[in-house]
């Protein structure tokens, strides 16, 4: 049962760090960037929580893969880090706006909006999962591959 019990904190701790965090900062990117109205921000927000619930957990095991190829030096945390949230959430999130109601270049804008702010928050974003980690109890998983099982 302790099995059960680390993966079901595992998810409601990668699930939750993914929701407050992306919650901020897509808002900025959303109204600011993209220049979605607030009632579209709502609306992207709304389905980015609801999609964060399936894909907290596996992005916290894709991260964990991703920074086992990182060695200690801070280059290299911040390249493993960003790569790991450019390549799981940015197609994720084009999705969320254009089904929010982002069209043409406000769409185009809000991508590569969203891309940049990944390569700049992966960093601290890995930092805050490690926080959020290590608050219900987890090791902060950039160590070694956290699975399933474990």
């Amino acid at each position: 049962m302790p099995g059960v019990l680390k993966r079901h904190r595992a998810y409601i701790a990668d699930t939750t760090a993914l929701v407050v965090f992306f919650t901020a900062t897509g808002v900025i990117n959303e109204r600011f960037i993209a220049g979605m109205a607030w009632n579209e921000v709502a609306q992207a927000r709304f389905i980015g929580a609801l999609l964060m619930l399936p894909v907290g957990r596996p992005y916290g095991l894709w991260r964990d893969w991703m920074m086992a190829h990182a060695s200690e030096t801070r280059v290299s945390q911040l390249f493993w880090d960003s790569l790991a949230l450019l390549s799981f959430q940015v197609p994720i999130y084009a999705g969320i706006i254009a089904f929010s109601g982002a069209s043409g270049g406000g769409l185009v804008r809000g991508i590569i909006g969203a891309a940049l702010m990944m390569i700049l928050l992966g960093r601290p974003y890995g930092a805050f999962l490690n926080v959020v980690r290590h608050a219900f109890g987890l090791p902060p998983g950039n160590l070694k591959p956290m699975s399933l099982n474990t």
